[in-house]
């Protein structure tokens, strides 16, 4: 069965590349969302086996996001992708539940290798 994932990113272009990236990987994507209000709205109308969740949005930051997640008992694995590398952030977002943390820059195949591992 193919894994299904949400996309959160308020880049457009950040959306494309993970889409692209896991669809050419096998994965279904079956939804993106650009801020923190639609990311939570969507993973529980959606119930994506993967969200890929960016660290900072324009309404939210990610950790707060995981946090409702959490509190909610949403089911999905999250990896959370950002460009906020700092250990203290990386550490915050497994704490609270993150299958991986990637610090973007990154490749197709971490993306994919991290998403099989969630």
């Amino acid at each position: 069965m193919t894994k299904s994932v949400l996309i959160v990113d308020d880049s457009l272009y950040m959306r494309t590349l993970i889409k692209d990236a896991l669809e050419s990987g096998g994965y279904s994507v079956v939804g993106q969302a650009a801020n923190g209000e639609e990311a939570i709205d969507l993973a529980f109308e959606l119930q994506p086996d993967v969200i890929t969740l960016d660290n900072i949005l324009p309404d939210m930051i990610g950790t707060d996001i995981l946090k409702v997640y959490q509190e909610e008992g949403l089911k999905s694995k999250v990896v959370m992708i950002s460009a906020v590398g700092q250990e203290s952030v990386v550490n915050e977002g497994l704490r609270l539940g993150a299958k991986a943390y990637i610090v973007k820059p990154f490749t197709n195949d971490q993306l994919v290798e991290a998403i099989n591992k969630a």
